[in-house]
């Protein structure tokens, strides 16, 4: 753990062995915090923001520490790379590309505060009076961040929350801990000053319950599933103090015939759906799980699907050739397993998958890996097209119109994301502003801009990350009223 500037152990001794899923091998030993340990991170990083230098440091140098740190990612970019992916069982290449989008991230911000204005003057309709809004750092900031992408979801917090002169308290996932720990190496390394990250390792109670109730701290950002953000919530609301919440997924795919009218179409749609999909082994909040098909072309395309996804080279993600590496943990394992029995029981088809592959040289017997899954002749009605399976499994569901489209995309209580696919602009266009998912694809899949915002609508969350708005996230907002020509005033005759 990193508490005020010192890597230390756990107050009450406790230690976690963090697992390679490929292989169920031991990587590293961490310490295991409590509360009393959060509680110490916490008081580091309110005396950092009441007493300390950083609020008050000008935005041109706060974003300058920002690029070093891109800089410092970039330079250990394999390492880090490595890290990811023997933590999270992802391929070496997605841990590449995670590293770039955290690099890209800090530069993001560091850019967007520096080139900010010094506040927004509204008219007071007197030359008497100056009145000026403002933005200030919000406080103490509580970091809650999941096991699918921990660095890259730590960075979305992180990057803004410096920018805009915070301190932190960051809890990563217990289950994936160590490319997090790298970052807080590098915050120090570009010239942080002490006491503003602080890093407690541990499982969400005590650690993660403790850092959303403690009454100092002024904000909490969560980041995963919808039962662990909801208590967030509710521990948060006593004190009053913001929550942005960044739940869960149940992600549809709308597919229209006229994205499949010729060979190139038919190829590119078939490509994004297994990548919507099967990427991370599905372990992705805004996973296209759901493929909504128009009727007339889903014969084709599911079995041309199938037979792509039957052909993913699953394996340890640090291996050449390898495209899809294990689940996280054999928790996940028997999640995803569950599912697909479930649905199966339900009258949903297998058009491939259902079983763990058979052990290999990339793909020990003691991994958590589960085969690429179609399901066929879902509906509605079913768990594994309700529920976040947060697995390799895609179910596909058909429609006839684009009312029906519509509608079925629409019937989830998650709003995280969906795509549309269709050769017609226009069609594309309409059928996406009638969707209710916070970020909508056109003939794509899983493409993000630090630039835009990202968050959902339903339970898939509250609050936006990425954009001016991630930014907004970690700032109170401040009317400073001046009258430029006091003068005594009386109130009462007497």
């Amino acid at each position: 753990m990193h508490i005020n500037g010192v890597w230390r152990s756990a107050t009450a001794g406790g230690t976690r062995d963090v697992l390679d899923p490929a292989d169920a091998s031991v990587l590293a030993v961490v310490a295991e915090g409590d509360a009393d340990d959060t509680d110490a991170a916490v008081a580091a990083a309110r005396d950092a923001f009441d007493n300390g230098p950083w609020p008050g440091t000008p935005a041109t140098e706060r974003a300058g520490l920002l690029r070093r740190v891109a800089d410092l990612l970039q330079r250990d970019r394999e390492e880090i790379a490595l890290t990811e992916s023997r933590d999270t069982g992802k391929t070496l290449e997605e841990g590449r590309v995670d590293v770039d989008d955290v690099t890209a991230a800090f530069r993001y911000f560091a850019d967007l505060i520096v080139n900010e204005s010094g506040g927004r003057v509204v008219d007071a309709g007197s030359a008497d009076v100056h009145s000026v809004v403002v933005h200030e750092p919000v406080g103490v900031c509580a970091m809650i961040t999941p096991w699918n992408y921990p660095l890259l979801q730590a960075s979305w917090k992180v990057a803004p929350a410096l920018a805009a002169g915070n301190t932190f308290v960051l809890k990563p996932s217990e289950v994936t801990p160590l490319s997090t720990v790298h970052l807080l190496r590098l915050l120090a390394e570009a010239g942080l000053p002490t006491g503003v990250a602080n890093l407690v390792t541990g499982a969400g109670n005590p650690v993660g319950a403790r850092l959303a109730e403690h009454p100092g701290v002024d904000l909490v950002s969560f980041t995963g599933g919808l039962a662990s953000g909801t208590k967030v919530a509710q521990a948060a609301a006593p004190t009053v103090k913001k929550v942005a919440l960044e739940l869960g997924g149940k992600n549809p795919n709308v597919v229209f015939a006229d994205a499949c009218d010729t060979d190139e179409r038919f190829d590119h749609a078939v490509d994004q759906a297994l990548n919507a999909a099967f990427i991370h082994s599905g372990q992705v909040c805004s996973a296209g799980a759901r493929l909504v098909i128009e009727e007339s072309v889903r014969s084709r395309f599911v079995t041309e699907l199938a037979e792509r996804a039957s052909r993913i080279r699953l394996g340890r993600g640090t291996e050449d050739g390898v495209e899809c590496g294990p689940l996280v943990s054999e928790q996940q394992l028997a999640k995803t397993e569950a599912y697909v029995a479930s649905a199966l029981a339900q009258g949903a088809t297998l058009r491939c998958g259902g079983e763990r592959p058979k052990p290999s040289e990339v793909r020990p017997a003691s991994g958590y890996f589960y085969c690429p899954t179609v399901l066929d002749d879902c509906d509605r009605s079913m768990r594994v097209v309700r529920e976040e399976t947060f697995g390799p499994i895609l179910t596909v569901e058909t429609f006839r119109t684009e009312d029906e489209a519509v509608a079925l995309a629409n019937d989830t209580d998650y709003g995280l994301a969906g795509a549309v696919f269709s050769s017609d602009t226009a069609r594309a266009r309409r059928i996406a502003a009638r969707l209710r998912h916070g970020t909508v694809w056109i003939n794509d899949f899983h493409p993000y801009l630090p630039q835009a915002e990202w968050g959902g609508f339903g339970k898939s969350g509250v609050g936006r990350e990425l954009g001016p708005h991630g930014l907004a996230e970690y700032r109170e907002t401040k009317h400073v009223y001046e009258n430029l020509r006091p003068a005594p005033v009386r109130w009462f005759a007497g």
